[in-house]
């Protein structure tokens, strides 16, 4: 059953298969770790994790790499301002590498909260600069650079196609409208390639290089890594929507400059998560992070349940509303699959049918809809528990099938035994009090006359 993904650079979906038959090239664009990341930049990674099981699903090998982004990118993307890592530094108290190790982190234990796969390697911008000064000195040699009192810049003018990707109207555009204004540049959609250390200012993150000290542009890092562990021309590129007309146009010119060969052969993008109709931001400090959805005691998984409601192409307004229906929803899912009991055998006529609609550019509305209509399909309940299974390998919800599964840690039993002793003896003050710790261990409590359900979030 053939697999078509929407394809950017054509506008189109189109049939996928790998440059190898069975093994997938497979770069996104990873986090620059100066803050923690909010749930607008973790659609990208769930909708990104989406793509690589779908792969995965179709019996695909994929070699998956993610930057991260600990030094280059500045405030603004006319390649000027302050880098955002060393501001973070500056804003905390730290030093560059501190902060960068710390959000690093954080951002791998969101990845994990969220049940998204890990890539196989994790290459840093700073533990690459070899590679980024060997590219640049390649794209210099090739004509395609010019110097100005900044840094090294890439002449947009000489390479053909630049505004492809995009589709950019390169001569209605404004100076300042893409970009902000730099009375040095050639071209409006040049860009930097190597940037100076401002003259009287150490950097904590500088090197050397055959142009004077000083530390990547932003966009080269991508280039460099992903050609270094995934080859010249790789099968797929993906991330958010917001890097198409700035970030991977760029990418696209350097790295094609320098070999003459295709970048990317697919270029995957998700649109935003909105919050009241606007596009989060850490500028505008509008911006909602999983542990705040967890302080809330809503599962990072009912956040990815609500997000596999819309298609990954469609932008989406986040709403508490909208976070609580998938959470409901989600609960009922697990429930009703615990109920099922031990897996055994398969639904052949759903599995076509999930097959179909995920091969489908990752139409994870119609796969979710397939799994409700499983669920109350009169398919004997062990095949419906195995194809459930099957569909969890894509869905990534962390469907449970035994109570070995759902296993409560002993300091929560005896938690929930006090705090049934309480209850008995009718101290409902110790009773919430309980429940309350219970919460903060992320158990969720619901008492009915019979008993009492303790639920992990």
């Amino acid at each position: 059953m053939k697999l078509e993904i929407y394809n950017t650079l054509t506008r189109k979906k189109e049939e996928f298969n790998p440059l190898n038959k069975t093994s997938v090239s497979y770069y996104a664009c990873g986090p620059t770790v100066y803050n923690y990341a909010h749930i607008g930049n973790l659609r990208t990674y769930i909708f990104e994790d989406i793509l690589k099981r779908v792969l995965l699903f179709n019996n695909l090998k994929v070699k998956h790499v993610m930057n991260i982004t600990d030094v280059g990118h500045l405030t603004s993307d006319a390649d000027e301002g302050d880098d955002k890592v060393e501001l973070g530094a500056k804003r905390e108290g730290k030093t560059a590498k501190e902060i960068a190790d710390y959000y690093t982190n954080e951002f791998k234990k969101n990845l994990k909260d969220l049940n998204i796969l890990p890539p196989d390697l994790w290459p840093k911008a700073s533990e690459h600069i070899k590679e980024q000064i060997d590219l640049v000195t390649k794209l210099e040699k090739n004509g395609y650079t010019y110097k100005t009192s900044d840094g090294i810049y890439f002449d947009s003018s000489k390479f053909k196609g630049y505004e492809i990707l995009a589709k950019l109207d390169i001569q209605g555009l404004k100076e300042g409208a893409r970009v902000q204004e730099n009375k040095e540049k050639k071209n409006i959609t040049d860009f930097a390639l190597w940037k100076f250390s401002p003259k009287g200012k150490k950097r904590q993150m500088e090197w050397d290089s055959p142009w004077g000290i000083g530390f990547p542009g932003w966009h080269i890092e991508c280039s460099a890594m992903s050609m270094k562990h995934l080859g010249n021309t790789i099968d797929i590129h993906a991330g958010g929507i917001d890097h198409l007309p700035v970030h991977h146009t760029n990418e696209i010119a350097q790295s094609e400059a320098a070999t003459g060969q295709q970048f990317v052969r697919f270029w995957v993008h998700g649109e935003f998560l909105l919050i009241r109709d606007d596009r989060m931001s850490k500028s505008k400090e509008n911006f909602i992070t999983l542990d705040t959805l967890k302080e809330k005691k809503y599962s990072p998984l009912a956040f990815r349940y609500m997000l596999l409601m819309a298609h990954y192409r469609s932008r989406i307004n986040f709403s508490w509303k909208a976070l609580t229906a998938a959470q409901v929803a989600l609960d009922k899912l697990r429930e009703r699959v615990y109920r099922l009991g031990p897996a055994k055998g398969s639904c052949p006529q759903y599995e076509k049918r999930f097959i179909e609609a995920i091969n489908d550019d990752l139409n994870t509305p119609q796969a979710l809809a397939i799994v409700w209509d499983l669920i109350k399909s009169k398919e004997p309940a062990p095949a419906i528990q195995g194809t459930l299974q099957k569909f969890d390998q894509v869905l990534g919800l962390g469907l449970r099938t035994s109570k070995k599964d759902q296993a409560v840690p002993k300091n929560v039993q005896e938690i929930i035994k006090q705090r049934e002793q309480a209850r008995q003896n009718k101290d409902w003050a110790l009773a919430d009090k309980l429940r309350g710790e219970l919460e903060k261990l992320n158990y969720k409590v619901e008492d009915s006359k019979k008993d009492t359900i303790i639920k992990k979030y």
